[in-house]
């Protein structure tokens, strides 16, 4: 029997390594599904969303480093796709879409499902192009899988299903694929002059990202060179927080003082990997230099006096032997000792402080954190889970944590475990989500169920879309269509399949995880946290502040006044 052109797509799948794909199955896709039924090496993952598919891809993508694949079938089935597709885009992780497309006979006629994928993908892609003839595979397969993993990102094929179907006309794949791993380094020159830049200064933080991984030891002994407190970015703190006797903890949205304290202070801020968005948290006044293997991303947040192109392992070893001891220790010292403060004040909030309601969430988080696996994959969803998850788990360089903290978008933790999990069956892999961002994609519980997946889900139910409640307090506004009205989750987790267990009370937290994470399969803890906790930021301006003041005004005003109260009560009087 002829070889056709599905076969092919999956041959030159296989030889580079690709072990599953996760999608929905559709009649556009029917070659390619096929072809994989009759192979015992590549699984087929069926999600019940395609979106679901391409965060499950980003997340495999991005515990592996190694190329991902997700697809959906034609108009509809691979429009679902773009968020997913979106967030491995922006998280700069290898992810390959296979986008099927209607008859190729048909394309341009308006017909039933149809859709351009190369002009829809072409915003959150490195490559996105059409197989309309049998000759163009695998070469069209072989350079997108190549981009997507040479510059880390996605890379869409859309195929016909038809073309599928096709006798192919080359018999194997043409290239080995593998990924390149090169050095990059700065020049000598450009190394002089910032070592020459560092030996004169006293006042120095550094601030890394997720560019800083597999560089950590390098990363410590620059610290300990120039007596520099290391502030984290959200990307970077799987990789930058453990065994680090100069963290000194987060800045940004989600972070708290002393990240920011230790910036603001500096005569020179060393950003390292990272391309932290937020202007406002960076300092107007001190000497920015920045080092990045992006030279596009060098200066886009703010002013940078010195920038180099390298990676950072690289450079810090080239840097390292030519750095004095640097002998002014007491920015690290106030850094080190404002950290500790604070940290002290978020452990305390992070307490039972009664059985009675409501619970704190800082309390769920550090509960969580102490009863997981010391190689725990955790997912957060975007809003108030990924302030808990930044501020209350411990990384350790073993535990992996994942989020969608470039795209943000709502849903990523369900499905991003999903893909953890499938890829990491020996792993624990914890789930953290919100009631909104949870229930916007709860249908792929389902898939739990069917792969047995033993994921743990811990949903913080407090009935709004929390996060945005706290952005229109702090603008002034009184919150307005954020209210959501919840099923009971575990009923839902029940009726799925999975063990579900409820907390509605502090004394309840401990034996609801302890028994979820236990359970030798698929798991959801629902805890009835407050609605009204505060996660302050680690500066408060005075727009915010006026703006806080209008919130309060106008709620009493509305007829509101006992949200008033009930803010303090669970913020205040604890």
């Amino acid at each position: 029997m002829a070889k056709r052109v599905a076969d092919l797509l999956v041959d030159v799948l296989l030889e580079a390594g690709v072990q599953r794909i996760y999608g929905v199955s559709g009649d556009s896709l029917n070659g390619i599904t096929d072809s994989m039924r009759t192979r015992e090496q590549i699984q087929w993952i069926h999600t019940r969303h395609e979106e679901v598919a391409a965060f499950a891809a980003g997340a495999e993508a991005h515990l592996t480093g190694k190329l991902a694949v997700c697809a959906g079938s034609c108009g509809p089935g691979n429009l679902h796709l773009i968020n997913g597709l979106y967030d491995c885009h922006r998280s700069r992780v290898p992810v390959l879409a296979i986008a099927a497309q209607i008859p190729s006979n048909e394309i341009g006629s308006g017909y039933f499902q149809e859709t351009h994928p190369e002009y829809l993908f072409g915003q959150c892609s490195h490559y996105c192009e059409l197989v309309s003839q049998p000759e163009q595979m695998p070469r069209v397969l072989e350079i997108a899988m190549q981009t997507a993993i040479s510059k880390r990102g996605v890379a869409v094929v859309a195929i016909p299903g038809d073309v599928a179907m096709r006798d192919a006309v080359v018999q194997s794949p043409r290239v080995h694929l593998s990924e390149a791993k090169p050095s990059v380094c700065p020049s000598d020159d450009e190394i002089n002059i910032l070592s020459d830049l560092l030996n004169r200064s006293e006042k120095i933080t550094i601030l890394g990202g997720a560019g800083c991984a597999g560089a950590h030891q390098e990363l410590i002994e620059l610290a300990e060179k120039l007596q520099a407190p290391i502030v984290h970015a959200m990307r970077g703190k799987e990789f930058i927080e453990y065994d680090n006797p100069f963290d000194v903890g987060m800045t940004g949205l989600l972070g708290f003082s002393s990240g920011y304290h230790a910036m603001m202070n500096c005569d020179v801020l060393l950003m390292i990997g990272t391309d932290f968005p937020y202007q406002q948290f960076l300092p107007k006044d001190a000497t920015i230099v920045q080092i990045d293997v992006r030279g596009e991303q060098i200066g886009r947040r703010s002013k940078v006096d010195f920038g180099l192109v390298g990676d950072t392992k690289t450079t810090l070893r080239a840097l390292l032997p030519k750095l004095e001891q640097n002998q002014y220790e007491a920015h690290l010292q106030e850094s080190r000792e404002h950290y500790r403060k604070v940290r002290q004040v978020l452990d305390d909030l992070a307490t039972k402080n009664s059985n009675e309601k409501p619970i704190h969430p800082q309390y769920v988080a550090h509960v969580l954190d102490q009863f997981a696996a010391e190689d725990a994959i955790f997912t957060c969803d975007v809003g108030t889970p990924t302030i808990w998850a930044a501020r209350y788990l411990t990384m350790n360089g073993k535990r992996r944590i994942l989020g969608s903290f470039n795209h943000g978008s709502m849903a990523n933790a369900l499905p991003q475990a999903i893909g953890a999990q499938v890829s990491h069956p020996g792993r624990q892999v914890i789930s953290m989500s919100g009631d909104g961002g949870f229930a916007m994609l709860m249908g792929d519980l389902l898939t739990l169920r069917q792969h047995e997946l033993p994921v743990k889900l811990i949903v913080f139910k407090n009935d709004s879309l929390a996060f945005v409640e706290l952005e229109m307090k702090a603008a002034g506004i009184v919150d307005y269509g954020t209210n959501l009205h919840n099923p009971d989750f575990r009923t839902i987790a029940e009726g799925a399949g999975l063990f579900g267990v409820r907390a509605e009370t502090p004394d309840q937290v401990e034996p609801a995880i302890a028994q979820a994470l236990k359970h030798d399969g698929p798991a959801l803890v629902e805890v009835l946290v407050s609605r009204q906790e505060l996660s302050m930021p680690p500066t408060i301006t005075y727009e915010q502040a006026k703006g806080f003041s209008l919130f309060m005004l106008r709620a009493v005003l509305n007829g509101r006044g006992d949200e008033i109260i009930d803010l303090a009560r669970v913020n205040l009087l604890r």
